[in-house]
C-alpha cells in the first residue's frame, strides 16, 4: 500500500515538474522527424504575430515521463552579408583640358575593386562621369561613360550622390574624366571591393496597399497592411516620373494598434529614412522586423507626386539550429509567455562545431499549451476573513474611543 502511494506521489511530482517548466507558454507546436541529435526547423509564418519583441519567448521542451528537458538552439535568420574592404591606392596626377578634368589613381598592389566614393569641395552640381582602366597607364579600357554624379543642399534637400558602381575590375591604372564648366576640386577619394553573400530572402504578400497624396502637408503617404506579422527587411517601391527626382522618404512599421471613434489607428516606430531618387535603386534594406503593417511617406515639397505602381517586400525567416540529446523524447515548440528572458545557451560559444548540413523536422500546427496557467493576484480584502478581521478592529476602535469620551 505504502509503495502504491509513493508512486503516485512521484508520478503526480513528475507532471507537476512538466508543467512548472511549460505553464508559462500558451501555445505550442509539436515537432515530429527527429532522428539525430542536430536539425534544423524553420519558424511557420502564423506563429511571429504571437511572439514577444526580441523573439525571446521561443523554447523547446522534450518530455518524457515524469522527465522534462529544454533544448538548446540557436536563432539564425540568412540576410545579405555585405563585406567592405578599403584598397590602397595614390593618386598620380590631376590635370585639365578644356572644361574636362582628369585624375588619375595607381593601387598600390592588384586587386579587384568595384566602387569607387568621391567628395567633392563644391556643392550643388550636376556631372558626367566616365570611368577608364589600364594596366601600363598608356591603354585605357572604358568601365563606365555618361555615370552621373549629384549634389544638391538647399533649405528642403540635402542629397548628394558621389559613389560610383561598377562591375568587378582589376587594373593597376584608373582615370576618371568628369566634364564641369565651373572650377573642380576633388577633396577625397576611396577605392573599395565590397563583396555580398546572398541571403535567403521570402516574397511577403500583402493585402491592403492604401495611397493618399496629402496636398497640405505635401507628401504621399502609402500604409500597407499584411496578411498577419512576419518578418521584412526589403523594401522596392516602383516609382516613375517624367523627370529625375530625389525627395525625403520614411519608412515605418506597426508596433500596436487601438480603437478610435474612427476605427483602428495604430502607432509606428521607423526603420528607414533617407532618399528615394531616379538616380539609384528604389529598393531599402533594414533590420529584419516582425511587423504586419507598414507605413511609406514620401516628401514631394513643391513637386508633383511620383507615379507609384505598387511595391515589394520581402523579409528573412527565422530559422532555429537545435541540439536533440535524446531521441526517444516528445519534442514542441512552445511561445508567448509574458516576462520572459531570452535563454543563454552555451552551444552558442561552439557554433564552429555545429555541422554544417542539418536535416529538417516538421513543426506541427498551432495548438493551446494544456498545462498554461495565469496566476492571478486577488486583491487582497477579497478574502471574507480579512473583512471580518478589519470589521472587528474598526469596532473596537469605535468602542475604545466611544467610551473614553464617555468617562470624562
Amino acid at each position: 500500500m505504502k509503495l502504491k502511494i509513493k508512486l503516485i506521489l512521484a508520478f503526480l511530482l513528475g507532471v507537476s515538474l512538466v508543467k512548472a517548466q511549460t505553464n508559462t507558454y500558451q501555445f505550442k507546436r509539436q515537432i515530429t522527424g527527429v532522428s539525430t541529435n542536430w536539425h534544423s526547423l524553420t519558424l511557420p509564418d502564423g506563429l511571429y504575430q504571437k511572439l514577444n519583441t526580441g523573439v525571446d519567448d521561443l523554447r523547446i521542451f522534450g518530455i518524457k515521463g515524469k522527465d522534462t528537458i529544454e533544448v538548446p538552439y540557436l536563432l539564425k535568420q540568412r540576410a545579405n552579408e555585405v563585406n567592405t574592404a578599403e584598397i590602397p591606392f595614390k593618386q598620380l596626377n590631376q590635370s585639365t583640358i578644356g572644361d574636362v578634368y582628369y585624375y588619375t589613381f595607381q593601387l598600390t598592389e592588384a586587386n579587384v575593386i568595384n566602387q569607387i566614393n568621391l567628395d567633392f569641395k563644391q556643392e550643388n552640381f550636376d556631372w558626367k562621369v566616365v570611368l577608364e582602366g589600364s594596366n601600363d597607364n598608356q591603354n585605357w579600357f572604358g568601365i563606365l561613360k555618361d555615370y552621373r554624379i549629384l549634389s544638391i543642399k538647399n533649405k528642403d534637400t540635402d542629397y548628394k550622390f558621389t559613389k560610383l558602381s561598377f562591375p568587378d575590375a582589376k587594373y593597376q591604372f584608373y582615370r576618371i574624366a568628369i566634364k564641369s564648366n565651373l572650377p573642380l576640386t576633388l577633396t577625397g577619394s576611396k577605392t573599395l571591393r565590397t563583396d555580398t553573400i546572398k541571403g535567403v530572402y521570402n516574397e511577403v504578400k500583402y493585402q491592403t496597399y492604401d495611397l493618399k497624396n496629402d496636398t497640405k502637408n505635401k507628401e504621399t503617404v502609402i500604409e500597407v497592411g499584411l496578411k498577419t506579422a512576419v518578418p521584412i527587411s526589403f523594401l522596392k517601391i516602383n516609382a516613375q516620373s517624367d523627370f529625375d527626382f530625389y525627395r525625403a522618404i520614411r519608412i515605418e512599421y506597426a508596433t500596436d494598434s487601438f480603437k478610435t471613434e474612427k476605427g483602428i489607428e495604430y502607432n509606428f516606430s521607423t526603420l528607414y529614412e533617407g532618399t528615394i531618387s531616379s538616380l539609384e535603386k528604389t529598393e531599402f534594406n533594414f533590420p529584419n522586423t516582425i511587423t504586419g503593417r507598414i507605413k511609406i511617406t514620401i516628401s514631394n515639397n513643391d513637386n508633383r507626386p511620383l507615379r507609384l505602381s505598387g511595391l515589394e517586400l520581402q523579409g528573412n525567416s527565422y530559422q532555429m539550429i537545435a541540439r536533440f540529446d535524446d531521441l526517444t523524447n516528445e519534442y514542441a515548440l512552445y511561445y508567448d509567455s509574458e516576462n520572459t528572458l531570452a535563454p543563454n545557451y552555451e552551444i552558442a560559444k561552439f557554433e564552429s562545431k555545429i555541422p554544417s548540413n542539418l536535416n529538417s523536422v516538421n513543426v506541427g500546427e498551432e495548438q493551446k499549451n494544456p498545462s498554461y496557467t495565469v496566476k492571478v493576484e486577488k486583491p487582497l480584502f477579497e478574502n471574507k476573513i480579512w473583512l471580518w478581521a478589519l470589521m472587528v478592529v474598526i469596532i473596537a476602535l469605535l468602542g475604545f474611543f466611544s467610551f473614553k469620551m464617555l468617562k470624562s
